[in-house]
This record gives C-alpha cells, sequence and structure tokens, in this order.
C-alpha cells in the first residue's frame, strides 16, 4: 500500500515537471487582441489609428525594430537577472519576502518580465493560487519561447499610459519617433512607465520623472547595458516630450472605408491604406467650408463633397460635412451617404433609358402644362422658371432640366423600368416599391446619397460601365503578412456606350443649356465637363454632379435638419464649388476629350423640328444619333426664324428688319446677384437675321466698341456690368454692312 502511494507521488511529481515543458499555445501569443488599425491615405499619410480591442493604440514590432538601449532599459528596471532565471527569479522572491517581513509592508516586487508577459496574457487576479499558476506559466513560456521573443512580447504587450500599448505606440506618442531611434535618456523614461503610467506624468511633476529616469540610467550602466561615458551625457540631457496628438483626417472617409471591412478583416488587419488623397482631402474641406460660409445668411449651414476617380472608382476625397466636431452643425453626420432627395439630378439616367429605347436626342417633347397620375392622384410639374416652353428636342430638355418632357419620357418608359436600373447601379437608398415613386422618380421624390449619384454618374463617364466604389488599396495583418490588395472593382454594363455618349455630350453641351442657365456661370468650364444641377423642393438640397473624363466630383449643399434654404439652388449653392473642385482637379492638367465609341453617326437636322432640314430651313445644326436612329422625314414646319439658340428658334413670320438684336430688349433693367460671383452673371445675347442667305458671323458691338464676332446661331455670352450699356449687332447682308436698332439696357450692382 506504502509503496503503491509512493508510485502515485512519483508519477505525480513526474507530471508537474513534465508540465512545465507544455508549450503555451500559440494563439495565446497572437498580438491580435491588442493591436490598433492604422488607416492611411494612398500615399502612406497618416489619417488616423482606430484603438484596439483593449481601447489603445498598438504596434507589433520584432525586437530587430526596437533601440537596443530600450530592451536593456527594460531589463534594467524590471528584471536585471532575466537572463539568468528560467521564468522565476527565485533569489528575488526570498529578497522580496524579507524585505516584507522586516518592513510590514511590500517594499519591491519580484515578478519576472516572463511573469508579466503571462500576466498580460492571462490577466489573472491578485490572489496566492493565481501566483502560483502564473509562476507555472511563466517556465513553461520559457520552455516555449526564447529570451528574445519573451522580451519582444513583453515590450509590444506592456500598457504605457495614455492608452499606448507597447514600446512602437509609446514612442511614437511621447517622442514622435519610432522604436528604434529612441535614446537611452528616452528608453529609461518609457522604462518608469508601465510600473505606474499616471504617476510620472512630465506636466505634473518633472523632478519625480527625471529621478525616476535617472535611476534607471544607472541601473544600466550598473548591469552593463549603457557605458560609463554614454551615462554623463544621457544623465545630462533634457527630457523633451512631446506627447503628439494624434492624427485625425479625413472623419468621415475613414469611418466609411473602416465599416465596409467585414468582421474578419477588421479584426485581421493591422493597416489599411486607403485611396484617399489628403492633401487633396485638405483642400477639398477647405473649399467646403467657405463656400457654405458665404450662403450662411440664406439659411445654408452643411455640405459635402465626394470625388471619385473614373477608371479605378477610388474614393480620392470624401468631405462629409464642414466640421466634424460642430455639434450645432450636426457635423458629424456624413452627408455624402444621408439620404436626401436629389431634385432633377437623376434625369440623365432616365434619358439614357429613353435613347436606348429608341428615342434620340433630336426628339421632340411637349414642354406645356400636363397633369400625370400617381398613387396620390395626379400632379402638374412645372418648370424651375415656371414657363413653359413648348416643343424642344430631348437634347435641350436634358440640358435645360425641364421638368414635363423628363416625367412624360418616364411615363412613356415606365417607372418600373428606371427603378431597377437604379436599383441595378446600386440606389439601395430606394426601398420602398416603384410605384410609391411613380414618374415622380425622375424628379427626385425619392431619398438617395450623394455617394450613389456620384457613382451613376461615373458609370456615364465611363461608357455605360458601373462598379462600386473602392476605399481600400492595400492592408497588411496583424502578423505581419500582407493582406489581399483590393482590385479594381468588376464592372457590369448598365448603359450602351453610344447612350452614355450622348448623354455625356448633352450634360457638356454649353449652347444646349443657354435658355435655363444662360451663358458662362459656374456650370461653363474651360475643359470638357459634364454637369447636372438638382434643386429639391423649397430649396431643402441642392446638388451638383458631373464629371471630366478623369474625375466624378458631387456635391450637395443644406442642412441636416431638413430646413429649407432662401432660394438657394443647384446653380448658387453647389455649382460655384464644384466648379472649384473640379478646376483644383483638371486646372493645371492637359485636356482630355471625352472618347467617343465608334459608330456614332452625325447627320444634320432642323433645329425647330429635330427632322432632316428642309430646303425652307434657314439654318440646321448637326445631331449624333445611335444607329437605325437617324431621322428619314424632311422637316414640314416651313419658314424659320434663326434666333440666338437652338431651343429658341420657332416658326415665325419675317420681321421687317433684317438684323435685329431680340434678347436683351430695349429698356430692360438687370440686377446683379450680390451672392453668386461677378464672373458666374452673364446674359446671352442674342440676334435675329432674317435675308437669304444667312452670313457666316455677325459682331456683337457693346457701347460702341466690337466684343466679339460669333457664328450661327449667332449668340453671345456677356459679363453683366454696372452701369448704362448700348448693345447693337452686325453683319454683312448680301454684300452691304448693317447694323441693327441699337438696345439699351440698365445694370444695377
Amino acid at each position: 500500500m506504502i509503496r503503491r502511494g509512493g508510485r502515485i507521488a512519483a508519477l505525480a511529481v513526474l507530471a508537474a515537471v513534465l508540465s512545465l515543458y507544455v508549450p503555451i499555445p500559440k494563439s495565446r501569443l497572437s498580438p491580435l487582441p491588442v493591436l490598433s488599425l492604422n488607416v492611411l491615405d494612398r500615399a502612406g499619410r497618416p489619417l488616423r489609428e482606430i484603438l484596439s480591442d483593449e481601447g489603445g493604440r498598438c504596434r507589433w514590432i520584432g525586437l530587430s525594430d526596437i533601440s537596443p538601449c530600450a530592451a536593456g532599459a527594460a531589463i534594467a528596471a524590471e528584471d536585471r537577472r532575466f537572463f539568468f532565471h528560467r521564468g522565476v527569479d527565485l533569489p528575488a522572491i526570498a529578497r522580496a519576502a524579507f524585505q516584507a517581513l522586516r518592513r510590514g509592508r511590500v517594499v519591491s516586487g519580484a515578478s519576472t518580465i516572463t511573469q508579466q508577459v503571462i500576466r498580460n496574457i492571462y490577466r489573472f487576479r491578485r490572489t496566492i493560487p493565481a501566483k502560483i499558476a502564473e509562476a507555472w506559466l511563466a517556465v513553461r513560456l520559457e520552455h516555449t519561447l526564447s529570451k528574445g521573443e519573451i522580451l519582444a512580447q513583453y515590450l509590444n504587450r506592456i500598457s504605457y499610459g495614455r492608452q499606448a500599448y507597447g514600446i512602437e505606440a509609446a514612442s511614437r506618442f511621447y517622442f514622435d519617433k519610432p522604436a528604434l531611434d529612441l535614446s537611452p535618456s528616452e528608453a529609461a523614461y518609457l522604462a518608469a512607465l508601465p510600473r505606474s503610467p499616471g504617476l510620472f506624468v512630465p506636466e505634473r511633476d518633472a523632478s519625480l520623472l527625471r529621478a525616476r529616469r535617472d535611476a534607471i540610467l544607472r541601473k544600466m550602466a550598473r548591469n552593463g547595458f549603457l557605458p560609463a561615458g554614454a551615462l554623463s551625457r544621457a544623465l545630462a540631457e533634457p527630457l523633451r516630450i512631446t506627447a503628439v496628438s494624434r492624427p485625425f483626417r479625413a472623419p468621415h472617409f475613414v469611418e466609411y472605408a473602416v465599416s465596409r471591412l467585414s468582421p474578419a478583416e477588421r479584426s485581421s488587419f493591422s493597416e489599411i491604406r486607403t485611396t484617399l488623397d489628403l492633401p487633396l482631402q485638405i483642400k477639398i474641406e477647405a473649399l467646403l467650408a467657405g463656400h457654405v460660409r458665404t450662403l450662411e445668411k440664406r439659411g445654408l449651414t452643411n455640405g459635402a463633397v465626394v470625388v471619385l476617380e473614373n477608371d479605378t472608382r477610388s474614393v480620392r476625397a470624401m468631405a462629409g460635412s464642414i466640421d466634424y466636431f460642430d455639434e450645432r452643425r450636426d457635423g458629424q453626420v456624413n452627408g455624402a451617404i444621408a439620404l436626401r432627395q436629389p431634385g432633377s439630378a437623376l434625369k440623365p439616367l432616365t434619358y439614357a433609358l429613353a435613347l436606348e429605347k429608341g428615342m434620340t436626342a433630336a426628339t421632340l417633347i411637349d414642354d406645356a402644362p400636363t397633369e400625370f397620375g400617381s398613387l396620390n392622384g395626379s400632379f402638374a410639374p412645372e418648370n424651375y422658371d415656371a414657363r413653359f416652353h413648348g416643343p424642344v428636342r430631348l437634347r435641350s430638355a436634358l440640358a435645360s432640366s425641364y421638368n414635363v418632357p423628363a416625367v412624360a419620357v418616364l411615363s412613356l418608359l415606365g417607372p418600373d423600368l428606371l427603378f431597377r436600373k437604379l436599383q441595378e447601379m446600386g440606389f439601395r437608398s430606394l426601398q420602398k416599391d416603384p410605384s410609391h415613386y411613380g414618374v415622380g422618380l425622375t424628379l427626385g421624390n425619392g431619398e438617395v446619397t450623394l455617394l450613389e449619384l456620384a457613382r451613376a454618374y461615373a458609370s456615364l463617364a465611363r461608357g455605360g460601365l458601373y462598379a462600386p466604389d473602392r476605399t481600400i488599396e492595400a492592408a497588411v495583418r496583424k502578423d505581419g503578412r500582407s493582406g489581399a490588395d483590393q482590385a479594381a472593382p468588376v464592372e457590369i454594363r448598365v448603359f450602351s456606350s453610344a447612350a452614355s455618349f450622348i448623354v455625356t455630350d448633352i450634360l457638356s453641351d454649353r449652347d444646349a443649356r443657354v435658355p435655363t442657365f444662360g451663358y458662362g456661370g459656374p456650370l461653363s468650364l474651360p475643359f470638357p465637363a459634364a454637369v447636372k444641377t438638382g434643386t429639391s423642393k423649397d430649396f431643402r438640397d441642392n446638388w451638383t454632379v458631373g464629371y471630366t473624363p478623369r474625375y466624378t466630383v458631387a456635391v450637395w449643399m443644406g442642412n441636416f435638419d431638413g430646413s429649407p434654404m432662401r432660394n438657394v439652388s443647384g446653380v448658387t449653392g453647389a455649382g460655384p464649388l464644384f466648379r472649384d473642385v473640379v478646376l483644383l482637379l483638371e486646372g493645371s492638367e492637359p485636356d482630355v476629350p471625352f472618347a467617343e465609341p465608334p459608330g456614332l453617326i452625325r447627320a444634320d437636322i432642323c433645329p425647330v423640328s429635330g427632322e432632316l432640314p428642309s430646303p425652307d430651313c434657314p439654318a440646321a445644326v448637326t445631331e449624333m444619333f445611335i444607329p437605325g436612329t437617324v431621322p428619314r422625314t424632311k422637316c414640314r414646319f416651313g419658314h424659320q426664324e434663326a434666333s440666338g439658340g437652338p431651343g429658341a428658334l420657332r416658326v415665325a413670320g419675317r420681321s421687317s428688319e433684317p438684323l435685329q438684336v431680340v434678347f436683351p430688349a430695349d429698356g430692360d433693367v438687370f440686377k446683379m446677384d450680390a451672392v453668386l460671383r461677378p464672373e458666374f452673371q452673364a446674359l446671352t445675347l442674342r440676334a435675329r437675321v432674317e435675308a437669304a442667305p444667312l452670313p457666316d458671323t455677325v459682331t456683337w458691338i457693346i457701347d460702341g466698341v466690337p466684343e466679339a464676332v460669333v457664328r450661327r446661331p449667332f449668340s453671345r455670352s456677356w459679363k453683366l456690368r454696372p452701369g448704362s450699356v448700348i448693345i447693337k449687332v452686325r453683319a454683312v447682308l448680301n454684300g452691304r454692312t448693317v447694323e441693327s436698332r441699337p438696345v439699351k439696357i440698365q445694370v444695377l450692382s
């Protein structure tokens, strides 16, 4: 019986000894729980450090990336016999016990660096059984890792205060440098922090801090971690604590980009390099704030901007509000993904569908008082200028943003078709049945986001190819491996390249938008650019969305509480900011034309009827068509009147005067807008020429001085200037020079 008990005891002792050689599971040694997520811009510039699951910041690095003096300082301060024990320092335990018995209180600790790593991993309570378990696990850890690996675990896990976990995070926080570049003095300071991070705060007690640092420096010298000559220099070195503030750039974009990570990616990535261009972002944020403040007196408090690179759909800039930290303006709301009514901004997508269904840019659509049915009864849309314009070509209807033609077209197509197309293009915000929106969908009665609009317009810029936006270019995993690079999204075709190009051509046609927007203004740019504005009911939202061959820019202005602005439209509100952003992107770049797909046909048409010109048509315009849609019949309208723009041509009898200024009229008075910049305020001068043959050019004369020689249709944009102005037009008709009667107008400032 005794022998049997002895054998059991021997086996128990053997098991206990052997258990010391059981390795600590690798999963316990993983850096995953303590690493923060560093978010960078496309060039590696820091945007934000998102705290770890432990509630702190940490960057896990190898021992080779840590200054030797930092490792020496940690050993000198915490465990000078580190290289001589096997996890538990028995002499240190005996010393600590003797001191405690002698003085009646705990004077010094005996925990080794290895034990502190175990305590950090397992989070033991301070009890005697926990201390025994800690010692047992510490010995096991010594059989699992080398001394260097244990030291690296310690230096990467330990808290240095101020939410900094690990030597790298602490070095960057307190000294704004990597741990590899720490001086002996700085290393000693950091080594003082783990025992009492809140005690050694330079702002509160510099003398206590210096005393602790100096004590550690002397220990380093005594233990061979610091040469004697270096000790004197380190003691004399002034301690410069920078305690740098962490970057907090592009907060709306960072939150959006991180929200798109899967839970597995969020927990495994330690660093992501995003698509954002930080210098561009900073400039756009400044432009946004400046433009909003110029319109504050009109009840505007906020705005948002999104910039996409067309080829990759990369988000290059995202400003969600004018100030993330302005609670009064609800600054933390991200206007780029907030739901708002888009006004006319969806019309280009309606017309792209119409072109695919057989309509053409020359198709006549009647802009006249019309009632359309809906779930809530009938409604009769009106135009922004409170006028109706009669039969207009599709080109003019879209470019001038007439409401009745847009609703009429969608009524023919059916709202279901547009709704399905929007769903295909990622408009997840439209959650209700298509019948809920009805034909009013094209006028913006559904709520969408600025980012959804940007993606849709980028699809037009890409010739009808849709892809989701892209926010992340590359990632680094917490174990140091490279995360899979984020490839450009796969594109799907949502519109034909021909329909997309014709819509692009219309949105970039300065002449076609003249009846509503005039020449010049914020929508007129010195390079190819397709632009569309939108204004929701009661001026609650205004939008300008457009694109160049390289970039898509979307701008929203409004108030997050939904309150209306006072007469701030897409042209006067979002338009000037859109122009400044596009000029910032393209102003120094060479002009690039929109790529025209093969197969489009150009044909001359009558600008009134949209049909092939007849001999009675005094003028013709060139229009582009998808193959198979070119008009086959000639114009049946008879004599035409040539005036200041395609939309202004109409059937009429001849005037008794062969040359006449038809706009402005004699005696007209104009007042300049105090808010809109002067360079965006212009009149479109229009002339009527009744002669056969028509001249190639006419000359506009302002206050007796020839201003410009222009070709058909003889219109000219003239920038307003205060004062009395006399306007005439001159032309050579049938071999003789003819001048119109003068028109006198007054411009008030």
